[in-house]
């Protein structure tokens, strides 16, 4: 089970199996880095960890650096993405750099605490819109909820990049493995259902 946890394969198949409409995608696509960046600038307000030493620098108004509980989870999910998809990690870390300084900033502003409690809202009832309402299936943090939230940001950065041609035969034999996938969940759903018909008649 340890092991699956850094098999991209396994990974992309778990969370790709929810996401396969293209509307639900699209969702996804804007609401994910929403959620992680106004994720990351409520993680200003944990303590944090007393082991990491004072440091903060300030670029401008819109962009600044703490060493805080932010700056840590930004970290373990980057380094976790490295040991998955090493490239596609290193393509990935101006963007979450990015959320991390700009959330970081923005937590120093009086309404930040706010404003990332308004993105939350509103991201999360965009993601569970797109779920119910497109892709006909439960979001996947309802079955698996650290994996979902942790590899969520990087399946929307695959998602992308496989749009622009990155490694087609990871992304063929995804598509196979998702298709396998959801053809096992239609026929256990179909199994429950006749389970439940016998059961009822």
């Amino acid at each position: 089970m340890t092991l699956s946890l850094f098999d991209i394969r396994k990974q992309l198949t778990f969370y790709g199996s929810y996401h396969t409409n293209p509307i639900n995608i699209l969702v996804h696509i804007f609401g994910v880095p929403a959620i992680l960046w106004s994720s990351l600038l409520l993680a200003t307000r944990i303590q944090t960890p007393t082991f990491l030493p004072v440091f903060r620098y300030t670029f401008n108004e819109y962009l600044s650096f703490d060493l805080n509980t932010s700056a840590v989870v930004a970290a373990v999910y980057l380094g976790y993405y490295v040991i998955l998809e090493p490239f596609a990690a290193l393509l990935y870390a101006p963007q979450i750099v990015l959320l991390l300084l700009t959330a970081t900033a923005h937590a120093h502003h009086p309404d930040g605490i706010r404003d990332a409690i308004i993105v939350q809202v509103i991201s999360w009832i965009a993601q569970f819109l797109g779920h119910g309402l497109a892709e006909g299936r439960a979001p996947a943090l309802l079955d698996n909820i650290v994996g979902a939230l942790v590899l969520a940001p990087f399946f929307v950065h695959l998602e992308l990049m496989f749009m622009l041609g990155y490694r087609p035969a990871l992304h063929k034999q995804l598509q196979n493995d998702i298709g396998i996938e959801i053809a096992k969940m239609r026929k256990a759903q179909g199994d429950k259902r006749r389970l439940a018909e016998k059961k009822a008649s």
